[in-house]
Formats: structure tokens, sequence, C-alpha cells
């Protein structure tokens, strides 16, 4: 799933600790397991650094309670 414009970083971090599952961010080339707080951390690090705003990321999650959650937080 595609997330665009993501503005409010601590909820949406919130929101990724409360998935039962794994969800992981992708691109081309790297794979990341967003339920790692190290990994949490170097994102927060980057997104810092551009602007203290996530354009657009894809991620993956595994559970569909934990797809219907990111849903949910992306629609408001």
């Amino acid at each position: 799933m595609k997330l665009t414009h993501i503005t409010d970083i601590d909820r949406f971090f919130k929101v990724i600790d409360e998935c039962t599952g794994k969800v992981e961010l992708v691109s081309e080339d790297l794979r990341l397991n967003l339920k790692s707080k190290l990994t949490q951390y170097v994102a927060l690090a980057n997104i810092f650094s551009g602007g203290g705003e996530i354009p657009e990321m894809e991620l993956i999650a595994y559970n569909q309670e934990d797809v219907n959650r990111l849903i949910k937080f992306m629609i408001g």
C-alpha cells in the first residue's frame, strides 16, 4: 500500500506500534521492518532532515487487521 503526505509522524509510528504483524517499508533496493525501534529512529532522522514530512512511502502489512488500521490512519 502506498501512503502519502504523512505529517503527524508521532501518530504514524504509534499506529505502527499497534500493529500485531510485520510492517515493512519497501523500495526497489530495500525492505525495512518498521516494527523495529532502531529502524523507526533512522527513519525519523531522515524525515527531519527532509523537512518533517513523509511525502510518499510504500508499506507492506502482512496482517489484514494491520492493513485496516493503516487505512484508518490515512483517512483520518
